[in-house]
């Protein structure tokens, strides 16, 4: 069994029992997250959610523990093309544990269990132009920008006079009642990990 050890967080392959879990976690304050709720409360739908991840070998799931083992995120690849060495990244983590340094912690351990161990070249991901929060994060672990495009926003009846709506109404556009969101393309590649790595190694001496 692979052990994923960051300097906060500790990656494990996903549980039954992990998923069962995430019924206890809390709720994201702004609705424009609430896709990133955990939706399933009922003991099939979350059997049926988990063998959803586990069903193929094109995907892989890990459960983030933090310093005192509470399960606070998941984190997985999908796509897995082990030709061209390439995937993609999923993240989800409990909101109550946000903005604490897990997000960062969880990626940057996976980033080196990817390139270094499974032997990968891009890791790829997709994320919503209004989750600054998730872009700073993923920037930090040096992915870039490559391409964006619209998508039908999850939520047809979001009151659009919510403050949070509004604060990121560029993120947004509404073409024949409809309402579409601004997805970003991003990815890094193992060159540009071995560079940040390098240069936080120099940092430290």
């Amino acid at each position: 069994m692979d052990i994923i050890k960051g300097n906060k967080v500790m990656l494990t392959p996903l549980k039954l029992e992990d998923a069962f879990f995430m019924k206890k976690w809390g709720k994201h304050e702004t609705p424009l997250l609430s896709d990133y709720n955990f939706p399933y409360y009922d003991d099939e739908d979350i059997i049926e959610w988990y063998n959803s991840k586990k069903s193929s070998r094109r995907r892989i799931y890990f459960i983030v523990y933090n310093e005192e083992k509470r399960a606070i995120g998941y984190l997985g690849i999908k796509s897995i093309r082990r030709i061209s060495k390439k995937a993609t990244l999923g993240i989800v983590f409990d909101p109550n544990y946000v903005d604490k340094g897990y997000g960062t912690d969880a990626i940057n351990a996976f980033l080196d269990y990817f390139f270094n161990t499974m032997k990968m070249k891009t890791l790829l991901l997709e994320v919503a132009g209004f989750n600054k929060r998730a872009i700073r994060c993923y920037e930090k672990c040096g992915f870039m920008k490559y391409d964006q495009y619209l998508d039908i926003y999850h939520d047809q009846n979001i009151d659009r006079n919510n403050k949070y709506f509004k604060n990121e109404k560029n993120n947004f556009v509404i073409k024949r009642g409809k309402i579409y969101n601004y997805i970003y393309r991003m990815k890094v590649d193992n060159n540009t990990y071995y560079e940040m790595r390098e240069e936080i190694d120099k940092n430290k001496t």
